[in-house]
């Protein structure tokens, strides 16, 4: 049975894992298929979020003002004067807010769309604004470590390429141990950024829930309307809540890589 499992799994990797205990390579083979089952399920949410989504920016709302005029009406409210509203056609920010360029940005439909979706991002977009114009703990606290939220990440590559070539061409080591070294400290800052993501969740629910808030205490939206709201934003966040699952996965993945790598590695020289 054993075996079977590791052939299977050496199959799904693509390249062989001889010399690498039994338990890791389980472990590999448990969360290669957590990770197709989660990846599947994410499927299935962004179907569905896409759906609802075209359906209520279809829908104009009650209050037949575009996404802009409803950011601008709630910001001016709370004397957020200073706070800009721009579009954008950005996958990396999409519908946004930004505290240190104090700017909220909006997808172009999101902006001009008298819809219900445009009321939705519009609301909770200005609310976490106004949650920072508060001075709300949570956000506080996501304003500092946004840095290491979204760029955390991106070391990773780097610091696995620079390990990799300080050990071929500088040491011309064959252990590998800048590549393993700086491939922990590019797992730490993953899991850093797993971490905190926690956070900037908290920060978007509590926008949400003000944005319902508002909402409602202003006329701006019908109960019909909140209740499209609720669901559009239960989707973002199951969509959010995945991706951070998928995250943690990948980062699992990547430590049983290294020590799959580290045991195959150390093979020849047991053998000695």
């Amino acid at each position: 049975m054993a075996e079977t499992f590791r052939s299977v799994v050496e199959t799904s990797l693509g390249y062989s894992l001889a010399g690498v205990s039994d338990s890791v390579v389980f472990f590999m083979g448990i969360v290669l298929i957590a990770l197709l089952v989660v990846s599947v399920f994410a499927l299935l949410v962004q179907i569905i979020l896409g759906i609802r989504y075209h359906k209520y920016n279809r829908k104009t709302n009650s209050v037949d003002l575009s996404g802009c005029e409803i950011a601008r009406r709630l910001l001016d409210q709370h004397g957020l004067q200073k706070i800009a509203i721009k579009t954008s056609g950005s996958m990396l920010f999409g519908n946004s807010y930004s505290h240190y360029f104090k700017k909220i940005r909006l997808r172009r439909k999101t902006w001009k769309k008298h819809s219900v979706a445009s009321l939705a991002m519009a609301s909770q977009k200005s609310c976490l604004a106004i949650l920072d114009q508060e001075n709300d703990p949570d956000m506080k606290t996501r304003v500092r470590l946004t840095p290491l939220i979204y760029f955390g990440p991106l070391a990773f590559v780097p610091l696995v390429v620079i390990g990799v070539l300080i050990d071929v061409i500088i040491l011309q080591s064959q252990n590998a141990v800048c590549t393993i070294s700086l491939t922990a400290v590019g797992l730490l800052f993953y899991l850093i950024s797993f971490i905190l993501s926690i956070k900037v969740l908290k920060t978007e629910v509590k926008a949400q829930n003000k944005a319902y808030e508002l909402l409602q205490h202003n006329g701006m939206a019908t109960e019909q309307e909140l209740t499209m709201l609720k669901k559009l934003f239960r989707l973002y966040n199951i969509q959010y809540v995945n991706d951070m699952i998928v995250a943690l996965l990948e980062l699992v993945y990547r430590v049983l890589q290294i020590v799959a790598y580290a045991q195959s590695n150390s093979t020849p020289s047991s053998n000695d």
